[in-house]
């Protein structure tokens, strides 16, 4: 699983990436994951063409929330969090394009759902990437805006 862009193992049920290859898609259902959430959109640079009829073949389940990397949303926040907590005990993966929309929305939901300490939380791919101000606005979103969205 480390050779997968940007991994991060966030617990034993949730881990995050960027972009798998078909192979490595492969890799993650081999290491019993039963559900993949994408966040990325359909069009991005390295997306790949039916990455949903790869996943569901694998005998996953498929969630696509495609966020805009240019234009995040509290809406986009509150359909991923309620997701993700429906998906209750499953083992879930979460990637985007670079793990950066993803690494977003896991420190939401470590912050508001988990309730995580701060000093707990992996935000090492904050270090790669500088989130512009609208990325630091969805980051630093009250749970009041998510629940309202």
């Amino acid at each position: 699983m480390e050779e997968i862009l940007n991994y991060i193992k966030i617990n034993e049920l949730i881990s995050t990436s960027g972009q798998p290859s078909v192979e490595q898609f492969e890799d993650i259902a081999k290491n019993e994951f039963d559900v993949v959430i994408n966040l990325a959109l359909h069009n991005a640079s390295n997306a790949i063409e039916n990455e949903d009829k790869i996943v569901t073949s694998l005998k996953m389940a498929y969630f696509h929330i495609p966020v805009d990397f240019d234009n995040p949303k509290a809406s986009d926040v509150k359909l991923f969090l309620n997701t993700l907590q429906a998906l209750g005990s499953n083992k879930v993966w979460v990637h985007c394009a670079l793990n950066y929309r993803v690494s977003a929305f896991m420190y939401i939901y470590h912050k508001y759902i988990l309730e995580t300490p701060f000093d707990d939380i992996n935000i090492s791919l904050f270090e790669e990437w500088s989130p512009d101000l609208k990325w630091q606005e969805i980051i630093k979103i009250s749970f009041d805006e998510i629940k309202n969205a």
